[in-house]
């Protein structure tokens, strides 16, 4: 089972191997954002709900999906130092747990603070789990999808109220960002500023959609009139599915972290 943890939403997927088959797949949007007590309570209330969250699972994987995170490179990494690679770009606390996940596709070290009380409710109902923080998951499958592809390219992993900004080039990482966007404008405003600063030319960049977005949707609309060259990703997977995703490019990290 994986679940991604964001405070504005909930997702569930349940993987049979035996079969190959995606036997569960759920979405839960909230009507505002929560904060982490209120995002354990609704945690709870899905397992309360949902028999099938309950059985046995030979593994657990919970994505932690937020903007606190910071890609290190691994030689100037050290462990004693996390808050200091966070608290230059992100609010932390000093209560806050940090942790970290090595990116071995490009020799970095990814530090970020995960939802502690989702992980210690998660332990106690499944035991020992896997945690990753949602940017590991997107920058390295976006990597090994792009290994051989010498082309910049822009991914953008679309949620209900932030997107992750990916960038590659010649296969290596160029750039990780994530932005809050409340406005379709909010959402072309950061992806032509990032674009600007690596002097991206949206006549000619490669814009590739991936997460919770639709051809002609109103975000779709306003990307595709400054940026000519959009696709849609795809996560390439060979599962099969009781209960089929919206598209072949929707619930990403969520998959893709099997």
């Amino acid at each position: 089972m994986s679940i991604q943890i964001s405070l504005s939403g909930l997702s569930f997927c349940i993987l049979n191997r035996d079969l190959n088959t995606i036997t569960f797949l759920k979405e839960v949007h909230f009507d505002k954002k929560l904060n982490p007590l209120e995002l354990l309570d609704a945690l709870k209330e899905q397992f309360n709900t949902e028999n099938v969250l309950n059985d046995t699972f030979s593994n657990t994987y919970v994505i932690h999906d937020n903007d606190l995170s910071s890609l290190v490179p691994r030689p100037l990494f050290n462990e004693d130092f996390l808050a200091d690679y966070l608290k230059f770009n992100s609010k932390i606390l000093k209560s806050d747990f940090i942790t970290f996940d090595e990116l071995l596709i490009n020799d970095s070290i990814n530090v970020y603070v995960p939802y502690i009380n989702v992980n210690n409710f998660i332990y106690e109902k499944f035991g020992t789990f896997t945690y990753k923080h949602i940017s590991t998951i997107l920058i390295s499958d976006i990597l090994l999808i792009e290994k051989n592809i010498e082309a910049t390219k822009v991914y953008i992993n679309v949620s209900k109220n932030h997107f992750e900004i990916i960038i590659v080039s010649q296969g290596k990482l160029l750039l990780y960002n994530t932005f809050k966007h409340n406005t379709k404008e909010d959402f072309i405003y950061f992806i032509l500023f990032t674009a600007e600063q690596l002097k991206l030319n949206p006549e000619t960049l490669n814009l590739v959609l991936i997460g919770n977005i639709k051809k002609d949707d109103d975000l779709y609309n306003i990307a595709y009139k400054y940026i000519r060259n959009i696709s849609f990703g795809n996560r390439k997977d060979s599962y099969t599915y009781n209960i089929e995703p919206e598209a072949e490019y929707s619930n990403f990290a969520l998959i893709k972290s099997f």
